[in-house]
């Protein structure tokens, strides 16, 4: 394209401009014009290219989905509370799954899944999921009575010797280590209001509340954690692969998230189970002749 040296900058600005080759030979021609007129058409046109620019380029989407403070906090001290690395000694125990890999009621991937998804739904995940959300009201609404009662409640509700050891031990680590690196307002008043044993899922529940973490994340972190323990064990005895045991956790996602919900609506007068090959199966665990976990 050619500029002519009279060119009035109406003219100039109107010149169409479809390509990058087109802008650079008006900006090169345009510079050369030594003429007042062709100057301040050219100041008009280098006003103008940014503009265009500007116009064309692609405007990046602002990110949407973005966490509060609060809210950062929250999941960072969940998935650390809740992680395979929390010196709890989850590792140790098998909630009685080892005697039943032995029995032959577990002995692949899904008849793994169908027995955690009667334990989750029917059994001790459900109740403690129920005691937990119990516990976290209570301590929230700072009524120190009723989470005295729920503790109670929680310790004599498990089903065998080796359970009451499992959730017992567990419960007594997690305080300690609470006390230690996460203590803050309230906890030293709700642990000695409970005064006797505290289990697992109550210690959980006292935690989150003084820590003001939501129950929904807290029951589904909390869950979801149990679970993996109880995979991480049957992957071991069966034994699984890694990636059938991530199969067998990704299928159980939908069974974890309703019995969340189920928990967190539900009262005390909600507790019961109908996994009575579970309760057995932790009651034979002391009697095998080896074993691998304390449960």
């Amino acid at each position: 394209m050619i500029l002519k040296a009279g060119l009035i900058p109406a003219q100039l600005m109107a010149m169409p401009m479809k390509t990058a080759t087109c802008r650079r030979a008006v900006i090169t021609t345009v510079s050369e014009i030594t003429t007042i007129n062709s100057m301040a058409a050219a100041s008009g046109m280098l006003a103008a290219i940014p503009m265009l620019m500007t116009t064309n380029r692609r405007q990046l989407p602002l990110s949407r989905g973005s966490m509060t403070e609060t809210e950062s906090a929250a999941l960072y001290r969940l998935m650390t509370w809740l992680s395979p690395a929390f010196p709890v000694g989850g590792f140790s125990y098998s909630s009685g799954i080892e005697w039943a890999v032995e029995a032959g009621d577990i002995n692949d991937a899904a008849t793994l899944k169908d027995w955690l998804t009667a334990m989750l739904a029917e059994g001790s995940g459900f109740c403690d999921a129920v005691f937990l959300a119990a516990v976290h009201r209570a301590v929230a609404a700072v009524d120190l009575r009723a989470l005295r009662d729920i503790a109670e409640l929680a310790a004599a509700f498990v089903p065998s010797r080796e359970r009451q050891l499992e959730t017992s031990s567990q419960g007594r680590a997690f305080i300690d280590i609470a006390r230690a690196a996460w203590n803050c307002d309230g906890l030293e008043q709700a642990i000695a209001e409970v005064g006797g044993t505290i289990v697992y899922p109550v210690a959980v529940g006292i935690l989150s509340a003084v820590h003001e973490i939501g129950l929904s994340p807290t029951l589904h972190a909390f869950l979801h954690a149990l679970t993996s323990n109880w995979i991480s064990a049957g992957s071991r005895l069966i034994p699984l692969g890694q990636t059938e045991s991530q199969r067998v956790l990704a299928a159980l996602e939908t069974v974890v998230s309703a019995t969340a919900q189920r928990a967190a609506a539900a009262s005390l007068e909600d507790l019961g189970t109908a996994t009575f090959r579970a309760d057995i199966a932790s009651m034979r665990h002391e009697a095998q002749y080896t074993r691998l976990f304390r449960s």
